[in-house]
């Protein structure tokens, strides 16, 4: 091409780049105009509550005088008067609630990746009924949280629950056991009734992942005569990681904040109580609307770094698998 040509080509070539950043500005514009109503709401619906919450949170406000409290800081968080340390940080009952979250989290996210996985193989297998069986599966997850736990509440009730008479009748048990009052098996029947419940929502996403998979590889695997639980490790585990991934750290922030299920279970308990029961115990048995904030705000901000650590390190992997 003449040197004519290149310099009659320019401004054609400047024109498509500013049309095209003009193009871009505008969808930009169009995009931010209807996604502003989203975001007003969404400020009035969750930002607003939750800016009152953390204010609250360094008053003295309590249900008794919310039209006249006081800013008092971090006292709500830790303080010491006349040597001896008060506030939320130093409450036993705060960090024993801390340590049954964490323990809750991590037992039942673990159990219900492991079962997620093995009924998502099932429902992908081809046999008679598949789809059936697929919407049967989710039937526990559709169940609201309040009912499954107040129908296991009674099911496992020592005196008239039919498990208790289960066990009984088969011999397993000489006495009828308090599942949700014993501190040997509270915590463990919360686990055992949150896997029944959360496990069709982990074999879902997996399901999902494993139905995109390329059939190809199977073949030739099957071909190769590779055994199918060498397939699994080699093949489909690292194919369904993100998916996997995924589905864990949603269950895990889910879980974190777990009330109702424990509440509904064990009411009170200071052997089950969750982070989320120690706030709600604070903010409406005990009326302290700022220890209560407090606690709150402290789950709050817990989930909110797990967020911010886990996208900044999907990111890195990101970069790292780009380079």
């Amino acid at each position: 091409m003449s040197g004519a040509a290149l310099q009659a080509s320019a401004p054609a070539r400047e024109t498509m780049r500013g049309g095209r950043s003009a193009l871009t500005r505008s969808r930009v514009r169009a995009a931010w105009i209807f996604i502003a109503p989203t975001l007003i709401v969404l400020a009035l619906i969750a930002g607003w509550p939750l800016a009152r919450t953390i204010w609250f949170s360094f008053t003295d406000a309590s249900l008794n005088n919310l039209g006249d409290y006081e800013f008092i800081g971090f006292e709500n968080y830790v303080a010491n008067f006349d040597g001896e340390w008060f506030g939320l940080l130093t409450d036993p009952d705060w960090w024993r609630s801390a340590w049954n979250t964490v323990w809750f989290t991590l037992v039942s996210v673990s159990i219900e990746t492991v079962l997620g996985i093995v009924v998502a193989l099932i429902l992908n297998a081809a046999f008679p009924g598949r789809g059936l069986m697929r919407a049967i599966i989710l039937i526990p997850w559709a169940i609201p949280t309040i009912v499954s736990a107040k129908m296991w509440n009674w099911m496992l009730h020592d005196q008239f629950g039919v498990i208790n008479d289960m066990l009984l009748r088969l011999g397993l048990i000489a006495a009828p056991i308090t599942w949700t009052a014993s501190p040997d098996t509270a915590l463990w029947t919360v686990v055992m009734v949150d896997v029944w419940k959360t496990t069709p929502f982990m074999a879902l996403l997996i399901l999902a992942a494993l139905q995109m998979l390329p059939g190809d590889i199977y073949e030739a695997a099957k071909v190769d005569g590779v055994h199918p639980v060498k397939v699994f490790f080699r093949v489909t585990l690292p194919l369904i990681k993100p998916a996997l991934i995924v589905a864990v750290i949603f269950r895990a922030l889910d879980a974190l904040r777990v009330f109702d299920l424990i509440y509904v279970l064990t009411a009170n308990s200071r052997d089950t109580m969750s982070m989320s029961v120690y706030a709600r115990q604070q903010l409406v048995d005990f009326q302290e609307v700022g220890l209560g904030s407090a606690a709150s705000t402290l789950i709050f901000l817990i989930i909110a770094l797990l967020v911010v650590v886990t996208l900044v390190a999907g990111q890195v992997r990101m970069s790292g698998e780009a380079r």
